[in-house]
């Protein structure tokens, strides 16, 4: 994707596409990032707190990174990220659970220092059945302007 500072325009809003969350990647995460018996173990998880397997929040982040940085970052001007804020995960995702991502640019400024980037912060909202939200976060992230 090619698209530079100035393509990030503040209350624009983009459809980052859609994934499907299985079973089996809700296990393989589990075990190897955060062995959580409801993140790791169907059986103990219909007993736990959530009544059943769900996703780890931070496999959930994984795979937001994924669709955003497939179909929102550009290629061509994306120079990584300072960090990212109110991280919040208020619904559990569970298999078979498919995902549509939006990304809302909030904010877009030049850089006082570097007059060849600027910063976007963009909200994102993962989105499960019935438009709920299960993931959110404010990203920023810094983008080259267009040469020239």
């Amino acid at each position: 994707m090619t698209k530079y500072f100035e393509d990030y325009v503040p209350d624009a809003t983009h459809d980052c596409g859609t994934v499907e969350v299985t079973e089996a990647d809700i296990l393989e995460f589990g075990r190897r990032y955060d062995p959580q018996v409801f993140h790791t173990d169907p059986v103990a998880a219909a007993d736990g707190p959530f009544g059943g397997l769900i996703a780890s929040g931070w496999h959930t982040a994984s795979l937001m990174m994924r669709l955003y940085a497939d179909n929102y970052l550009s290629t061509v001007s994306s120079l990584g990220s300072p960090g990212v804020d109110e991280l919040r995960w208020p619904r559990p995702v569970r298999p078979g659970d498919v995902l549509r991502l939006r990304a809302t640019v909030t904010e877009a400024r030049l850089s006082r220092s570097k007059p060849d980037r600027g910063l976007v912060r963009t909200r994102v909202e993962f989105v499960g059945a019935e438009d709920a939200v299960v993931f959110s976060a404010s990203l920023l992230n810094l983008i080259l302007v267009r040469p020239g």
